[in-house]
């Protein structure tokens, strides 16, 4: 059953739901921490349509800057506004920021430790007809290794709206991944958000797996568990929306009430969230697992629900991943 005290949205399961890309989220988050703090200020690099951005621009037109196409300059322009006081975000396509310039956000973001946020946008593979060349599958990885870096992944527009403000006061260096493509809308503006907190949707008594995701494949995930009752396998899903610091405590948990783990995100399946989580089961209690994700593969071009089939992402293929670990399962 869903967990009503989570206040998910009712309609989540009708073949109508509201639909709307992450990146939405991000820009009224970040219209919303511009109206909160006057510290709050924007950069992007050429794309200020695609990544929200411009909706920041038209309110706070003095609090905006075009870098323009230059994204190592994007990184090293706002950690000068950050040392100074300034809380900046920067956008661009995720490829592009954190891709072309994580050596400028290491060095003068993170070895400094000052609240640059960076939003890349137009993540993982449902980028869809842009092609391999656009569609960061890498991103999570690469952030997560960083030292003092908060990693987000929001679940839905309403998630990233909430993840956005929190983040712009939250003193820290921070990457939020967004997503093109519109998505169904998951939760509600009742549901619980917090950074570095990890929340369960879906939950049945005696659950034979943990299904934990993260990003907007966490409605596959949903889907999943549905189908799976209806075969009567009982399941967990947790929204693990922090990437780092996980929710150590959550993940440990719910490993112990299923005994066998499945994890879902729109990325490499190493180095993500499933490698996050495989990192603290390993220490702190191991069970089976299976990584729905991107195979170490490079996508290409092609509608987002197609290449989700392709790639093995959509909701048949963690209901298969379920049966698997759920075989090895630790009873």
């Amino acid at each position: 059953m869903l967990n009503k005290t989570l206040n998910l949205n009712p309609n989540l399961f009708d073949k109508k739901v509201e639909q709307l890309p992450t990146r939405d989220g991000y820009g009224h988050g970040l219209v919303e921490a511009g109206e909160k703090d006057e510290r709050v200020v924007a950069l992007c690099a050429d794309l200020t349509d695609s990544t929200r951005t411009a909706w920041f621009k038209e309110k706070f037109p003095n609090r905006f800057i075009e870098i323009g196409v230059a994204e190592q300059l994007l990184a090293t322009v706002a950690s000068g506004m950050a040392n100074y006081g300034k809380i900046p975000f920067i956008a661009s396509y995720a490829t592009f920021s954190p891709g072309r310039n994580w050596e400028q956000i290491r060095t003068t973001i993170a070895l400094n430790d000052v609240p640059v946020k960076i939003a890349g946008c137009h993540s993982g593979i449902s980028v869809g007809p842009d092609g391999a060349t656009h569609q960061a599958l890498e991103d999570l990885a690469t952030m997560r290794v960083m030292p003092n870096m908060i990693v987000v992944y929001p679940c839905d527009a309403l998630e990233a709206q909430k993840a956005t403000v929190e983040a712009a006061f939250n003193g820290k260096p921070t990457y939020l991944r967004f997503a093109r493509e519109k998505t169904p809308i998951i939760t509600t503006e009742e549901t619980p958000f917090k950074i570095g907190k990890a929340e369960v949707f879906w939950e049945a008594n005696d659950p034979q797996v943990a299904i934990i995701a993260a990003g907007p494949l966490l409605y596959e995930a949903l889907v999943a568990a549905k189908k799976l009752a209806a075969s009567k396998i009982n399941s967990l899903v947790l929204n693990c929306n922090t990437i780092k610091p996980l929710d150590d405590q959550a993940v440990i948990k719910a490993a112990k009430l299923a005994g066998s783990v499945v994890t879902v995100e729109e990325h490499q399946i190493s180095g993500g969230l499933g490698g996050a989580v495989a990192e603290i089961l390993a220490k702190n209690f191991p069970v089976p697992m299976e990584f729905v994700g991107m195979n170490d593969h490079f996508g290409e071009s092609g509608e987002p629900p197609e290449l989700l089939k392709k790639y093995g992402m959509k909701a048949a293929d963690i209901v298969e991943a379920a049966k698997r670990t759920i075989k090895r399962r630790i009873v």
